[in-house]
């Protein structure tokens, strides 16, 4: 059986849960401005490391963004909840998203926060994601993250900010897993899956992505029938990192709209 992955969890007065993914260079610690939102709402955030990631065991064979979103779904099950809204991040979010379509039972509602439907859209696209994770195996993970941390953030973006998602990038990454989630997000297409999503769904993105145009974020929210599209002034790729409060506030709304 494989060992169950490495989470943290803040709060819990509500039995409700807001379970958070990361993107594919980060971890559960890219979401510890979030815990405000768990706490106006009195209910438990729980954050994890993905299989592979930080403190989480490696998979023992390549998981696909199927095998993922199931071990996303065994841990939220063992957490006993009784209502979950899901929130992920770029690669956490397409992840989420196929939790959706495949555990349409554990997720109440959906918060897809500067991801996409994948990069299985193109050959290009695909064949971009599958070589990303040679810069990894080149550069190791110090500067491979010292490199690509600028591209993640808006222009604006304190530079606290930015170190910290450095941090956090050469400290979650290692291989094979970094290569796992590169080729998943390549082998995932979600167009014309998006239709089959029922939960209420917030679709929230950084003006200044460019990872993730808010084009990408578009499609996701033109998409998903039961959805909502806002923007995040002044961000880039990581909104709930960048500008925590705001992107609080939308997370906030959203939910308090749905109770």
């Amino acid at each position: 059986m494989q060992e169950m992955p490495f989470y943290w969890s803040h709060g819990g007065e509500r039995n409700d849960l807001i379970f958070c993914m990361h993107g594919i260079g980060s971890c559960a610690d890219a979401f510890l401005a979030q815990r405000g939102v768990a706490d106006l709402l009195k209910c438990r955030l729980v954050a994890w490391d993905a299989p592979g990631y930080r403190y989480s065991a490696d998979p023992k064979n390549e998981p696909g963004i199927d095998g993922w979103a199931d071990a996303a779904a065994d841990l939220i099950r063992s957490l006993g909840c009784e209502r979950s809204i899901v929130l992920g991040v770029s690669w956490g979010g397409v992840t989420a998203t196929r939790l959706a379509l495949r555990h349409p039972d554990l997720v109440d509602a959906l918060i897809l926060a500067d991801s996409s439907v994948g990069s299985g859209t193109s050959s290009k696209n695909a064949e971009a994601m599958r070589g990303r994770a040679s810069s990894l195996s080149d550069l190791g993970a110090t500067e491979f993250a010292k490199q690509r941390a600028p591209l993640l953030v808006g222009e604006k973006t304190d530079p606290e900010v930015l170190e910290d998602v450095r941090r956090l990038f050469a400290d979650s990454i290692r291989m094979p897993a970094y290569q796992w989630a590169c080729n998943s997000m390549a082998d995932t297409d979600h167009r014309d899956s998006l239709s089959a999503i029922e939960a209420p769904t917030l679709v929230i993105c950084g003006e200044e992505d460019r990872v993730t145009p808010p084009k990408l974020s578009a499609q996701l929210a033109e998409g998903i029938p039961n959805s909502r599209l806002v923007h995040i002034k002044d961000a880039g790729h990581l909104a709930n990192q960048e500008k925590s409060e705001k992107f609080n506030s939308e997370v906030f709304e959203f939910i308090q709209s749905i109770s």
